[in-house]
């Protein structure tokens, strides 16, 4: 629906913060998981709960509250998600208890759901020659936010840093953000319906029971009853989901979703993508900071140096590289564009796996996956949209959305699988052997190019489009939030190329 009245001038600026917050309070955390399990007392598997519930809660809560954005209104929708987000970050930094602190994630969860609330607002507001680029702006916020909360971690966390300094820096972060929503133009809902609140609940139980087994398994046992009870509960609850989903008007997740081949393969590769892009983060981070005088490996990096030097690179070289992605989908297509991206981490996680005892060989392979990763999001959307109708553009795209933060969770497992699986023999800290960093890598690569061959042979060949750059990168954005792709843009997908 056009704007009635001109846009305000904070429009843009309060969008682009609002997914700058998404980005920073996702990678804050990740270079100090070694510092909060040291400083709770806590295993490394119990750790890692802190980045895995918070990715677990937002592959639930992202299509969620895009929904309810439709339904009660964008704006009270984004600052009800601020108000969590705000409790959340104040709850991390004041607890030392790690089951309140992981509650605390999951409520940090929400803010995930801005971005989608963040595009749709400027859909709403914005004439449509201001629309593209406003676009460009706030999804470059994604790059832009998770280089800032790496940066920022390595400066808070220099000379031993309190890492509850993170969380401190979260609450002033959030309240500035609902501070700048309550600003927002009050606009009535246009979506009709109701929410799915038994498929949500549904998939979160699911994602739970297979996602705790996976984590747990080397304390439980791999044969422990806890272990085979949870994976088969699992598969239990995915079953109801399924069929629930099939009785239901207006689901979650339409199960045409799950059986349409090229749907299936476009989620595989979601799968993929979000599995590389924390595999990395976790693993690389692990690696830099193990001390080479007792694990034979490492560089005994600093949280600072792990978060500048290592993870940085990779991280913010997504302001050049998403563009080059687009650019990629409208020279060779989305489906050329995806097996580039999984070949391009084959390379990197290849890399990583046999050269990884200098600081550049390091950084080296984390950008190629790094860069992998962005090709990828680029291409899915523009892929979606050529096998499903214009009704379901904004459906395909959750859905998607919800495979990456699963394959975000599943990343964050294996790593801390592999990495607690046989630890160094006497030393005074947990450190996994060299060995183990070698098989995620390998793991990694090997996956990468079985996504590669299933992407060139399970998917038709693209067909050719007449959009501008302009255009596919307009595309890239609303699918990457979850929306639907404007009528519009969709028609020129029919159109030849001149």
């Amino acid at each position: 629906m056009p704007p009635t009245s001109p846009p305000p001038r904070l429009l843009l600026p309060i969008a682009s913060y609002a997914v700058l917050l998404v980005a920073a309070l996702q990678t804050l955390v990740v270079p100090v998981v070694a510092n909060i399990r040291a400083d709770l007392g806590v295993t490394a598997t119990s750790a890692s709960w802190v980045v895995t519930a918070n990715l677990l809660a937002a592959a639930v809560l992202t299509p969620t509250l895009g929904r309810l954005g439709d339904l009660y209104g964008r704006r009270p929708v984004m600052i009800g998600v601020a108000v969590v987000v705000l409790a959340g970050s104040v709850i991390a930094a004041t607890t030392s208890s790690l089951p309140l602190l992981i509650v605390a994630r999951v409520l940090q969860a929400a803010s995930f759901g801005l971005f989608p609330l963040a595009i749709g607002v400027l859909r709403e507001e914005l004439p449509p020659r201001r629309l593209t680029g406003a676009m460009a702006v706030v999804s470059g916020m994604l790059a832009v936010g998770a280089g800032l909360g790496l940066a920022v971690t390595g400066l808070l966390m220099r000379h031993g840093g309190d890492y509850h300094r993170l969380f401190w820096l979260a609450t002033a972060l959030s309240a500035v953000g609902l501070a700048g929503m309550v600003a927002l133009p009050r606009r009535k809902a246009a979506g009709t319906g109701r929410l799915d609140w038994i498929g949500a609940g549904l998939l979160g139980l699911g994602l739970v029971l297979l996602i705790l087994p996976l984590e747990e398994g080397n304390g439980w046992g791999w044969s422990s009853p806890r272990v085979l009870g949870s994976l088969a509960g699992a598969v239990v609850v995915f079953a109801i989901f399924v069929l629930a989903e099939r009785r239901i008007a207006e689901p979650l997740v339409s199960t045409r979703m799950l059986t349409h081949r090229p749907i299936v393969f476009a989620n595989v590769a979601g799968l993929f993508l979000g599995f590389a892009m924390f595999a990395v983060f976790l693993a690389v981070s692990n690696l830099v900071q193990a001390p080479p005088a007792l694990a034979g490996y490492g560089f005994h990096s600093t949280v600072l140096a792990t978060s500048m030097v290592y993870l940085l690179p990779g991280t913010a070289g997504g302001v050049i590289t998403a563009p080059l992605g687009g650019r990629l989908v409208l020279r060779y297509g989305a489906k050329a564009t995806l097996v580039i991206a999984a070949l391009l981490a084959f390379v990197g996680f290849g890399v990583l796996a046999v050269l990884h005892a200098a600081t550049w060989q390091v950084i080296v392979g984390a950008c190629a996956v790094n860069t992998a990763v962005t090709f990828g999001y680029a291409a899915l959307p523009a892929l979606l949209v050529e096998h499903v109708s214009p009704a379901e553009t904004g459906i395909a795209n959750s859905v998607n959305s919800i495979a990456r933060s699963v394959g975000m969770s599943l990343g964050t497992a294996f790593v801390v699988t592999m990495l607690t699986r046989n630890l160094v023999d006497g030393a005074p800290v947990p450190l996994p052997h060299e060995e183990q960093f070698v098989s995620v890598f390998a793991v990694g690569a090997v996956l990468a190019i079985l996504a590669a061959a299933l992407i060139a042979w399970g998917l038709p060949r693209s067909r050719s489009v007449a959009l501008t750059v302009r255009e596919v990168e307009e595309e890239e954005v609303f699918g990457a939030a979850g929306l639907d792709v404007p009528a519009d843009l969709l028609a020129r997908q029919s159109a030849p190329r001149p």
